[in-house]
């Protein structure tokens, strides 16, 4: 009997080491490796400078926390207001915290501006963690059931319909912010319209809100880009981070600019753990490498390689919706709930995942190469074949 919490519907295997897109169970069987963590392990597997660094710091200094400075910290902080445009960072330990910091920097805003209940606009399908107020803020019944009563002070729109945003506005004076991720992942590989973000920026500053981008998990790279919402032109007034940002080490950020980045004083927000020197260690590599390799270029080329060659292979197959990517956050759909299609691909060596129900995700790491691609093109494309023909819609 397991003395873990029955929290995950966990597949029968267990991981005993990694290199690159590779993974190896304890039996000795090798899988490619198309969730990397879900959008977690940028760098694959055992990548030796990440491994080194953290290496490295953990014989130095693991944790002091942040009663006293630390370099580690500064110099993160420093190099992601650089590449992003943003002023200052909070620097927290996964993607729901540094969601949670956002959604107290949108009151903090509100109550600045004399709104006695702020409200932050969110997003039909959305996910943002399983805290209680992001589990509140993600659009699904299924992440939020049971937990009632749920925290106030969220107003709900469908995802890419600018207009019902506008239409908020009109009739609701309490709104102190947008939330809303540059692409949905858990929702199912959601992609907007080109212009999505730039009329929400175009709201947010005619009606005074902050505009937050929740980029944990299209973040560093995974969609071409630093950031995804440079694909846009795009500039937050808050951002989040984590997943790929350590690689595989706990780390989360949230990033503000202009006045959302003075809203939190000393005792308004802070983490234990958070931002300590050993995760800023290993982000630091990661950024670091994810710029020397150019991994965001092979991203935007992997991604579009993948897509392209499953349509190739499933196009005018009975069942197939369609296949869509945003650089290495890719979605196919099909017209069929498709849970089964991950242990079957696990039987085949491959780990994907499903969303949505009907939406194969795949989130292979940066580092895959365009024959790991392929191979994970060949077998996918059968499996989704040989399931769409032996189930019913």
């Amino acid at each position: 009997m397991s003395h873990l919490m029955n929290t995950y519907a966990r597949q029968p295997i267990t991981f005993d080491h990694g290199e690159g897109v590779w993974l190896w169970d304890t039996d000795g069987k090798r899988y490619l490796d198309a969730v990397a963590g879900v959008a977690v392990n940028a760098l694959g597997h055992a990548h030796p400078k990440l491994v080194k660094a953290i290496a490295e710091q953990a014989g130095k200094l693991m944790h002091t926390s942040n009663l006293y400075q630390i370099d580690r910290q500064e110099q993160l902080g420093d190099r992601l207001a650089q590449l992003s445009g943003m002023d200052k960072v909070f620097f927290c330990n996964s993607g729901a915290e540094a969601n949670e910091a956002a959604i107290k920097l949108a009151r903090l805003h509100g109550h600045a501006k004399g709104i006695d209940v702020p409200a932050v606009i969110v997003m039909e399908k959305s996910f943002h963690g399983r805290t209680m107020a992001t589990l509140t803020a993600t659009g699904s019944r299924k992440v939020q059931a049971g937990f009632e009563p749920l925290v106030s002070g969220f107003v709900r729109v469908p995802y890419n319909d600018v207009a019902s945003v506008a239409l908020i506005a009109e009739h609701n004076r309490n709104v102190a912010a947008v939330l809303v991720e540059p692409v949905q992942g858990e929702g199912g590989v959601n992609i907007p319209s080109p212009t999505y973000l730039q009329e929400l920026r175009e709201l947010c500053d005619k009606h005074g809100w902050l505009l937050m981008l929740d980029e944990v998990q299209t973040g560093i790279g995974r969609c071409g880009t630093w950031f995804a919402c440079q694909l846009a032109g795009v500039m937050p007034d808050v951002m989040t981070l984590a997943k790929g940002l350590g690689a595989g080490f706990p780390i989360g950020a949230c990033l503000a600019k202009g006045a959302a980045a003075e809203l939190f004083k000393p005792g308004n927000h802070g983490s234990t753990f958070g931002g300590n020197p050993l995760a800023c260690a290993a982000a630091l590599t990661v950024l670091d490498v994810v710029a020397e390799d150019s991994l965001g270029d092979n991203a935007v080329k992997m991604g579009a390689l993948i897509r392209s060659e499953m349509v190739g292979k499933l196009d005018g197959v009975k069942g197939f919706v369609e296949a869509r990517n945003q650089g290495l956050l890719i979605g196919i759909e099909l017209d069929r709930p498709c849970g089964e299609l991950v242990k079957l691909a696990l039987a085949e060596g491959l780990l994907i995942n499903v969303t949505a129900d009907n939406v194969v995700r795949l989130l292979p790491p940066l580092v895959i190469s365009h024959a790991e691609a392929g191979q994970l093109v060949e077998i996918l494309s059968r499996l989704i074949k040989d399931f769409l023909a032996n189930s019913g819609s």
